[in-house]
């Protein structure tokens, strides 16, 4: 890989972190600590009837990501992102950074996700299908996590879906992790037990070590059953000990309705055509095409 590939894979990584999560920090303790679910049944049971009751939103807001360059050296950038989600798999979401109202843009339905680098200099197109990427792999490039975030976890239930969950009490939180059918954990969920809402997701990379931390604050209520947070913050921990980081500050969270068109639009995987970069994404890696 030649220098200029390097650096845009550099600039990818850390421009995706924006969609996929925010800056590093440690689980606040509440002050109240309140019982919580007697069984993992019970608790899958509850987060799913918040699943059900999520609609349509769109948002807008800030972001602001911190990365390491290629020299190493700490860089930040802020500017402004919107997001249209249509659950369970829908989503769209683009920063403006410089004068391009589109310079980012993550996007993902039932079946293809996709980033798309416009600016010059960088021009990338990553895409990928669902069925080819493993749950770890996609960390990267997902927009699973910020569906995610607002709370569409795909949880399965007990020993569905490939996975199965064990709970345990750490002080104010129920805490949910999964396993796959290997037995190898994949993700830690914190569940605050006074109002029931998650405030944190670990994300377990093939060594079973955290690799991304998202984490999740203050909540408004979008629709009736339907919370969603207005501060998205993750982190992704890098191999030598230092972590990459976004935090997105959401200032306008409200339910939509999108006709047909609009859905067509925006959640409908853009060509490829005109990128200097293209890469297809399947398994964690980046096969150009």
């Amino acid at each position: 890989m030649n220098c200029h590939r390097h650096s845009n894979r550099l600039f990818f990584y850390s421009v995706v972190l924006l969609f996929l999560g925010g800056c590093a920090e440690q689980v606040r303790r509440p002050v109240r600590i309140c019982p919580g679910k007697a069984s993992v049944d019970e608790a899958i049971s509850v987060l799913d009837s918040r699943i059900k009751g999520a609609v349509p939103l769109r948002a807008r807001g800030q972001c602001l990501l911190r990365y390491k360059d290629q020299a190493r050296k700490t860089a930040a950038q802020n500017f402004p992102v919107q997001l249209w989600l249509n659950p369970p798999y829908r989503i769209y979401m683009q920063g403006n950074v410089a004068v391009d109202p589109r310079a980012v843009v993550v996007g993902a339905n039932e079946e293809e996700f996709w980033l798309i680098i416009r600016p010059k200099e960088i021009s990338s197109y990553y895409w990928g299908k669902w069925n080819e990427a493993s749950y770890v792999d996609e960390l990267v490039v997902s927009p699973k996590i910020v569906l995610e975030a607002f709370g569409i976890l795909t949880m399965g239930g007990q020993g569905t879906g490939g996975e199965t969950w064990r709970l345990a009490k750490e002080g104010a939180y129920d805490v949910l992790t999964s396993h796959d059918e290997g037995g190898r954990m994949l993700r830690r969920i914190y569940v605050y037990n006074c109002d029931y809402l998650v405030r944190r997701i670990e994300y377990m990379d093939k060594t079973e070590q955290v690799a991304v931390v998202a984490e999740l604050g203050g909540y408004r209520r979008v629709a009736e059953g339907f919370l969603a947070p207005t501060t998205i913050m993750v982190s992704k921990r890098t191999g030598d000990g230092r972590d990459d980081s976004i935090k997105i500050t959401l200032s306008s969270l409200e339910p939509a309705a999108f006709s047909e068109k609009v859905q067509n639009r925006i959640f409908s995987r853009p060509k490829s055509q005109g990128f200097k970069l293209v890469y297809r994404v399947a398994d964690g890696n980046m096969i150009e095409e």
